[in-house]
């Protein structure tokens, strides 16, 4: 006997979203914090937004999520992606990708950290199947024959048949099962913050390269965008010391004026930027999601994507698993999850370090590349085409809940 299916350590995003469609499948989840739920259901505006897939859509609306949230997001219209340097505005080679060339509709949606967040909250607070736990951190787990145990800082003990980790690139669930994981630092931390501007954006998201990294305007509800702009560590640290008024005048010359004025909305963040993969994303008894199994560079946005991914492809696992009498916490099950998704991942880490490491230098043979290269797409439909299609996350193995359809 146990107490519960599936133990999830970690109710950020992609713990509860995968307690939801376990719990829609019929499972019975646990969901363990760290945090305390009033912290995480702060209403207050903070900066944070994601860039949500239109397959990372589908899966939000297919467990009955998107309702709650489309009048909160911001379609994503259009991309163009540019490189040059601050202060002298952008190289005639561009990419431009435009909606209007897929048939399925825009190609994600910006929604904001705190409306997601509440909105999963409610969520799980409304499934009978979901226990939630707040403010207690797991201090151990024992795998035994049969099922998995983990003790809570109270000395509360919780068994499962299997044991999912979505608690981050410093994942305890991962370290405590003996996972190691690969990777390496970029040198370069993201600024992140919100920004209010005078002009309209037209849902349309900016991808600035610049020879420190990149610099992401992405559009929010209303004449706001989000802003991830990754600058060396050194100059980052200078930068976030800034008083208000002195970091704007630093971000203007990147930003540029093509939304006329602009102003601070919201918090100012950073965090440091590296690639770090898990070398195995299953253990005994346990799997891991999101950034506990991938962390890559934000240059593409895909992060939350590819845990939303792991997330869809580890719960029609185990629904079907379930649903042929097997045990959902075995190896043989546990492998087949690990198999559809660790490929997938570690290539998409490895396009993000390889387009972090072109674009993110100044040396001027490299440049000239790129900017052609960029300029050669561009140029050719059924190219952009893909580059379109792969934004919008429709390409590869798609997860029926990444279809719109039901486990």
């Amino acid at each position: 006997m146990t107490d519960t299916d599936v133990i999830i350590v970690g109710g950020g995003l992609n713990g509860p979203v995968l307690a939801l469609a376990l719990a829609q499948a019929g499972q019975r989840v646990t969901v363990i914090d760290a945090l305390a739920e009033p912290l995480r259901a702060d209403p207050e505006f903070d900066g944070r937004a994601y860039a949500l897939a239109l397959t990372s859509q589908r899966l939000l609306d297919a467990l009955g999520l998107w309702e709650h949230l489309q009048d909160q997001a911001q379609p994503m219209l259009e991309i163009k992606v540019t490189d040059g340097h601050a202060g002298q505005g952008p190289s005639p080679f561009f990419l431009h990708f435009d909606h209007a060339e897929i048939e399925e509709g825009p190609m994600g949606f910006m929604v904001e950290d705190r409306h997601l967040r509440r909105a999963l909250l409610r969520a799980m607070a409304a499934e009978d199947r979901i226990t939630a736990h707040g403010g207690q951190p797991v201090t151990a787990q024992q795998a035994d024959p049969g099922r998995v145990r983990v003790t809570l800082a109270d000395g509360a003990q919780i068994t499962g048949r299997l044991l999912v980790g979505c608690d981050g690139r410093s994942s305890g669930t991962a370290a405590r099962a003996g996972i190691r994981r690969s990777g390496w630092d970029y040198g370069q931390t993201a600024l992140v913050c919100a920004i209010s501007h005078e002009r309209p954006h037209d849902g349309t998201a900016h991808q600035f390269f610049m020879p420190p990294g990149p610099l992401a305007i992405l559009p929010l509800t209303g004449n706001r965008s989000s802003i991830v702009w990754s600058e060396t560590r050194a100059a980052a640290q200078a930068i976030n010391a800034l008083a208000e008024s002195d970091y704007l005048e630093v971000l203007r010359p990147r930003f540029g004026d093509f939304l006329g004025e602009i102003a601070l909305a919201g918090t100012r963040f950073t965090y440091p930027l590296g690639l770090s993969l898990a070398q195995s994303f299953v253990a005994e008894r346990l799997a891991l999601v999101g950034d506990a199994a991938h962390g890559i560079h934000p240059l593409a946005g895909q992060g939350l994507n590819a845990g939303l991914r792991d997330v869809a492809a580890l719960a029609e696992t185990l629904a079907d698993a379930a649903r042929r009498g097997e045990d959902i916490g075995a190896g043989p099950v546990l492998a087949r999850y690990q198999q559809w998704r660790r490929f997938d991942t570690a290539t998409l880490a490895l396009a993000t370090d390889a387009f972090n490491r072109l674009f993110s230098n100044d040396n001027p043979l490299l440049r000239l590349g790129r900017d052609i290269g960029m300029g050669l797409v561009n140029a050719a439909p059924a190219l952009r085409r893909g580059f379109i299609r792969e934004a919008a996350g429709l390409t590869g193995d798609l997860p029926r809940l990444m279809q719109g359809k039901p486990l």
